[in-house]
């Protein structure tokens, strides 16, 4: 961070930070609204002047996805883009569905779970990983939502205790219940209370995926059955740990269950 001096007097605050583009909103005639995540600053509202126009030097660096270094200062209200460089557009993640909308899904779960202005440069760092696994196709993609979806719940305070009974504590090896009253396994001794029956090899992947960096999960092979009961545990405990439920997924499971409907 840095001060400069203004012509109507005081001093401007300029801050430099890498950040990705995780939603923007029309406003005026050539500007936007621009929310960046960013290593420094956490999540913030900018605005973008004229960078509706495709002759300004922040079109293509306020697009969504887009991973720069911003320069910005703080508004009265907003913080405002003075200037920006690209690492790394992703505009690639726009051309087919599944990139494009669990690409978004990934951003609007930073959104939901981050206050403005908190700093975590470890979920930073996770967001722009996910986006560079799904770029290279080097991942099996819902396998890559469910880990990012676990390794956010435990960044931002919502972990799951697997590797111990959440009601008793005594350790268990492996379960085929998740409380989420209790937000963690139960063991065979314990009354079994607002969860979800789950198999054993799904609550094991579970724990896994907990634990294995997210640079790795392109070793992580699972069943169709068994990563969707991962996604129903963590769709059910998402929507109760935060402000609102996450909507970037509904289009393609409206569009898969509309073809089994179809068979």
């Amino acid at each position: 961070m840095c001060t400069v001096n203004y012509q109507g007097g005081g001093f401007l605050s300029i801050f430099k930070t890498r950040a990705v583009v995780i939603k923007t909103q029309d406003i005026k005639e050539s500007d936007k609204l621009v929310w960046l995540f960013s290593e420094k600053l956490g999540k913030i509202s900018t605005i973008a002047k004229g960078s509706k126009k495709s002759s300004n030097k922040l079109f293509t660096n306020t697009l969504q996805f887009c991973y720069g270094d911003y320069v910005v200062y703080k508004g009265k209200s907003l913080y405002v883009i003075n200037e920006s460089s690209v690492i790394d557009s992703f505009q690639e993640l726009l051309n087919d569905l599944d990139t494009l909308t669990y690409a978004s899904y990934f951003c609007e779960i930073i959104d939901i779970s981050m206050q403005d202005e908190e700093s975590n440069r470890d979920l930073f760092k996770l967001l722009i990983t996910a986006f560079y696994l799904i770029k290279n196709k080097a991942v099996d993609i819902e396998i890559l939502a469910r880990a990012f979806e676990l390794k956010v719940l435990q960044a931002t305070g919502y972990g799951f205790n697997l590797e111990h009974c959440c009601i008793c504590r005594k350790k268990i090896n492996t379960s085929n219940y998740v409380s989420f009253q209790y937000s963690g396994g139960v063991c065979s001794d314990c009354e079994k209370i607002n969860g979800l029956n789950v198999s054993y090899a799904a609550y094991n992947a579970i724990k896994y995926l907990f634990k294995i960096p997210l640079e790795n999960v392109h070793r992580v092979n699972l069943s169709k059955e068994i990563k969707y009961e991962i996604y129903k545990v963590l769709s059910q405990f998402i929507g109760q740990s935060y402000f609102r439920k996450p909507k970037s997924l509904d289009i393609l499971n409206y569009l898969e269950n509309f073809k089994q409907n179809e068979v």
